[in-house]
């Protein structure tokens, strides 16, 4: 099997086939971005589409200087944040975004008590996270469900690290009031971010 690093030589040079080697790698992981992004899975089709179509036309650009994967989510964040911009996004009934948020129910041993509770965990961090602004919601997965630091999410959408603190913090106060976590708790937001999925 070619590696990634000869498999984007190639596609730079025009080969297509190893290109769409390259996409089936990455899709199913960009499609989950894109519909915790949008919340609806014809946006976030439309949504994943684009970002192969740009990806494709600007991949002799990719300098090796940073992951592929990684390339490939600056330019999903630059899709959604021009979506945003120019309300592209569809206002039909809207689905659920964190469907694939990693759990414990995918850990091998786990009780049936223990996936359900995780359950309800996560569907009140899904009710909180559709209440939230697009951009906090953004910010949030970008940090919780990607791994991003917060100096990493304010290179990419353009805004002070304070700004991206602050709207972690707000989404996280949400999450404490929505799952009675106390404040003064030091492990509360870690409880959050485990739930939410996060690294």
């Amino acid at each position: 099997m070619n590696s990634e690093l000869h498999l984007i030589k190639l596609a730079q040079a025009g080969d297509t086939d190893a290109f769409c080697e390259l996409a089936r790698t990455y899709e199913r992981r960009i499609f989950s971005l894109a519909l915790h992004y949008c919340r609806d899975h014809q946006d976030a089709e439309d949504l994943s589409q684009e970002l192969w179509l740009r990806a494709y036309a600007a991949l002799t650009t990719f300098r090796f200087e940073s992951s592929f994967y990684t390339w490939l989510r600056s330019i999903m964040i630059n899709c959604f944040l021009n979506h945003r911009r120019t309300n592209a996004f569809r206002n039909r009934q809207q689905t659920d975004p964190v469907d694939s948020f990693k759990t414990q129910n995918d850990i091998p041993g786990a009780s049936m008590e223990t996936r359900l509770q995780n359950r309800l965990v996560i569907d009140r961090v899904k009710r909180v996270l559709m209440e939230v602004s697009p951009q906090q919601r953004l910010v949030f997965l970008l940090k919780h469900e990607e791994g991003m630091t917060y100096e990493e999410i304010s290179r990419e959408l353009g805004c002070s690290t304070g700004t991206v603190k602050k709207s972690v913090a707000r989404t996280v106060a949400r999450l404490r009031e929505e799952l009675g976590v106390p404040k003064a708790n030091d492990e509360s937001e870690d409880y959050i971010s485990c739930a939410a999925g996060g690294y």
